[in-house]
């Protein structure tokens, strides 16, 4: 067995150049093999199109999907980009100023070529690592070391308002929730989803759909015009109230539903702009799906582009304020897509105090839009509750696990490949190809939204016993959020029941479970951790999502701690670094003052799940003593108080990795299990506790200035290892460790 550990994007992209040198050098002394797997964006790109590129490069997605599906796979997967068509653009013209000869990413394909181009690129966009392999289900939980540093260092709290203004909007009718159907599937078959249009013509959407037995299939659509008016209608009541207006979406993960669904609000907040320069901006390509920023890029060539710019000072200033990301940088809640991530953004907001910034960086109450009202209850909850109860105080709240249904694809974040904009008018069907039957239909109106879902029966009996098996494990209440007013979740909650029944009958426990729908599992939820209690949340994958960062972030302040494991259908396991997305603005940091703040904690949890897991499959003893003390070495970090500063000229995150190193070799030092071991380390300890004054000074006097890295999505290997690895006692040391082993 190896670990592949993976190559991915941004601020943890970075943090590998500093941790990896440092975890092969200690695996070497269990005989443990370190191998990487390089899935960042780029290389993702590059692999698209390595046979016209003359490169001899694989796709490591790919082997990576099939390793998955072994029983010896052992991954630490750190978060990736989930590439936006703004920040896809970006990485093709850094990629082409590199000498890589890339077509350009067509928006509108004029011939078969371009449309396979575009095909290949769009491979790339939105989350397109984790579906692949995520062969499991998912079990994430904040370890005790953890959550006990957490509630003696509890992050700084922003006090909730009572009189907030803030709340959460969604559609009330015409939405994915109001237009679910949902249905069982008897016996193995396989499917093709249609669009008949209003003159009967038949276009053939998706061909050769696999339905398993027992799998839950559902469809669904949103009604645009519905949409649109939902739009107009809370842009009037910010304007009246006052309050700011903000869009919380995942453009990144939903990548073909959710940049349509953004575009359409910045058609209605800018129609007056849209409909009195149609012709221009149309002769521009401007396509309001990519956001404001690609429009204001575009009329730079425009010989209308202050009078375009007057007309969008001009709206920004009379209608409903919005909510701004970077307020100086005039970058508003419209400008990307892929800026406001609903289950980051709302977190985030929730602990500032329910409020989001202005125009002038000032914070005030808003109105959160989450269109769709299947998942915004449960923030609606949240706010509610801080209305009822006061401001959340992490240093007495108990802890929330997750086990989500995600395996092979669960639910809508497996519905791409199904998800289509209607063309016009007409039928969207789901037809069984046995007897040309019809599974579910949905009549659609031009420009709805149209997907269709599937959970397999293997993944959720898998999930149903993993989420059991925790609660009893830990003797947490355990709560499935399910709603019997979704045609998805009525099935879903039969085949809990029937499986339960079936366990009990088995002899397991199984009394303590609860079925509740979203907004009153999360409202209970809140409760009992306002109480102190532990909870256990068993949820499909996008609540899975989402409650992995809302309740870690109103804890810990970050979710970047959690432990992520999947354990894998196939027998193997991949463990996931955290669950706070690559950090993008503590690169900016890097690069203007050479101090990068990423938290590695994330890395350091998911390495040592990942060896007890490769001692616990191949026998490895020393693996186990190298998990045990790795353990330790956590603890003594957190309780040292060593993770990163946010200020320049403090610790960061190469220092950070510096301790790391001395508690484990100190762990390792002093353990008594292998006298092979305690006889390497415990010099090495001493050795780097009596460096420890000059490591650190080579590690602060390096930082303060700006830093060149040579690229952005594609680092320069050299410039960024250059960059990590700026103490050359330390560096001396860990080679010192490499070559004793």
């Amino acid at each position: 067995m190896k670990i592949t550990y993976t190559l991915t994007d941004e601020s943890p992209a970075l943090a590998t150049y500093s941790l990896l040198p440092v975890v092969r050098a200690f695996l070497r002394h269990a005989d443990i093999e370190v191998v990487t797997s390089d899935i960042s964006l780029s290389a993702r790109v590059l692999a698209q199109f390595a046979k016209e590129l003359n490169l001899e490069l694989k796709d490591e997605l790919e082997i990576l999907g099939e390793l998955v599906k072994q029983p010896e796979s052992n991954i630490i997967k750190t978060p990736n980009i989930s590439a936006s068509i703004p920040q896809l653009k970006a990485t093709i013209k850094e990629l082409q100023a590199k000498g890589y000869a890339l077509p350009d990413f067509p928006d509108e394909p004029k011939d078969s070529k371009e449309q396979e181009i575009k095909a290949r690129y769009q491979k790339t966009l939105g989350s397109a690592v984790n579906p692949v392999l995520r062969q499991g289900n998912s079990d994430r939980r904040c370890t005790k070391a953890v959550k006990e540093y957490a509630k003696k260092n509890p992050y700084k709290v922003t006090p909730f308002d009572k009189n907030s203004k803030t709340h959460v909007s969604y559609m009330n009718e015409g939405d994915f929730f109001e237009n679910e159907k949902a249905v069982l599937i008897t016996e193995p078959t396989t499917a093709r989803i249609e669009f008949v249009d209003s003159n009967g013509k038949i276009s053939v959407c998706k061909d050769n759909l696999s339905l398993e037995q027992n799998e839950v299939l559902d469809a669904t659509f949103m009604d645009s015009a519905k949409l649109q008016d939902f739009y107009r209608a809370q842009i009037k009541l910010c304007k009246d109230e006052n309050i700011l207006l903000s869009l919380h979406l995942k453009a990144t993960m939903m990548k073909v539903s959710d940049p349509v669904i953004f575009g359409l609000a910045v058609s209605v907040y800018f129609s007056e702009l849209f409909e009195k320069f149609s012709s221009e901006l149309e002769s521009l390509g401007v396509n309001p799906n990519n956001g404001i920023s690609e429009l204001l890029s575009k009329i730079e060539s425009s010989p209308k582009k202050n009078e375009i710019l007057r007309e969008y000072e001009r709206i920004l200033e009379s209608s409903a304020p919005l909510s701004y990301v970077d307020s100086a940088k005039g970058r508003t809640n419209l400008h990307v897509p892929s800026d406001v991530i609903v289950d980051a953004s709302m977190p985030a907001m929730l602990k500032n105090g329910a409020k989001l910034w202005d125009k002038d960086g000032a914070v005030h109450d808003t109105n959160a839009l989450i269109p769709d009202k299947t998942y915004a209850t449960i923030y609606e909850a949240a706010i509610e509750d801080l209305h009822a109860n006061g401001t959340l105080n992490p240093a007495v709240l108990g802890s929330v696990a997750n086990i989500g249904l995600m395996a092979r694809k669960a639910q809508e974040y497996g519905s791409h490949d199904k998800t289509f904009i209607a063309p016009s008018d007409g039928i969207y069907r789901i037809i069984n190809t046995k007897d040309n039957s019809v599974i579910l239909e949905h009549k659609v109106r031009k420009g709805d939204i149209y997907r269709a879902n599937e959970a397999k029966f293997d993944a959720i009996i898998n999930w149903i016993d993993l989420g059991l098996q925790r609660a009893e494990l830990t003797g947490s209440k355990a709560i499935f959020w399910l709603d019997e007013k979704r045609a998805n979740n009525r099935i879903l909650i039969n085949l809990v029941k029937a499986r339960l029944e079936e366990l009990a009958k088995q002899g397991k426990k199984t009394s303590g479970l609860e079925i509740l729908a979203p907004k009153e599992a999360c409202l209970k939820t809140l409760k009992l951790i306002r109480e102190g209690k532990d909870v256990i949340s068993i949820t499909g994958n996008v609540l899975r999502d989402y409650l992995t960062d809302l309740f870690p972030i109103l804890e810990l302040g970050t979710s970047a701690k959690m432990l992520s494991i999947v354990p894998m259908l196939n027998g193997g396991a991949m463990f996931e670094t955290g669950a706070g997305g690559s950090a993008p603005k503590q690169v900016e940091q890097l690069i203007e003052e050479n101090h990068l703040r990423w938290d590695s904690l994330g890395e350091f949890l998911a390495l040592q799940a990942s060896l007890e897991f490769y001692a616990q499959k191949t026998g490895n003893k020393k693996a186990q003593i190298l998990s045990a003390c790795l353990d330790s070495a956590i603890s003594e970090w957190l309780s040292n108080n060593k993770a990163p500063s946010r200020k320049v000229k403090e610790d960061d995150n190469r220092t950070s990795h510096f301790y790391l190193a001395l508690y484990f070799a100190k762990a390792l030092g002093a353990q008594e299990l292998d006298s092979e071991l305690r006889a390497f380390f415990a010099p090495i300890a001493k050795e780097l506790e009596l460096s420890e004054s000059k490591i650190r000074t080579e590690f602060l006097d390096a930082q303060g200035a700006k830093v060149e890295l040579g690229g952005y999505y594609k680092f320069d290997d050299k410039s960024a290892e250059s960059i990590m690895r700026p103490s050359a006692s330390f560096n001396a040391v860990i080679e010192k460790i490499a070559q004793g082993a």
